[in-house]
């Protein structure tokens, strides 16, 4: 089964020559433009990863990773940047960014943490099914 990736970034050509090098290894690509649009999305869908760009209007990187977390803390998010720092960085994976990659982002590399990431994901939430079906156990046996 294809990864289903949502690209994140502001620049429409960036958009466009990214999903379309990701299609051509199978990946299922939601893009959009911007990071509240982003939020809004996976509301709706799910992702196995989701790629974004650090620097961008109006919510940033940063900000929307917060609130993706907040809202599912199991997702996996890539951020890319051209202006990566040590310090951005290490902030970004105290909040919970799966990796962090500088622009122009090898297709490669990227598409392998983008399979990490969907096996990292899938582990997360069968741990969390576990423990949940555990809190039910142990609750119906009260």
């Amino acid at each position: 089964m294809s990864e289903k990736v949502l690209l994140v970034d502001d620049e429409e050509e960036f958009l466009e020559i990214m999903a379309e090098r990701m299609r051509a290894r199978d990946m299922d690509v939601t893009t959009t433009d911007s990071a509240a649009k982003a939020i809004s999305m996976i509301e709706k869908k799910d992702f196995d990863a989701i790629v974004m760009d650090f620097q961008m209007p109006g919510m940033d990187g940063m900000e929307a990773l917060k609130a993706i977390k907040d809202k599912r803390p199991e997702q996996q998010i890539i951020l890319l940047t051209g202006y990566a720092t040590v310090e951005k960085t290490v902030d970004a994976m105290k909040v919970g960014a799966t990796d962090f990659l500088e622009k122009p982002a090898d297709i490669d590399l990227l598409s392998k943490k983008i399979k990490q990431a969907k096996a990292d994901k899938l582990e997360m939430v069968e741990k969390q099914n576990k423990e949940n079906l555990k809190d039910a156990l142990r609750r119906c046996r009260r």
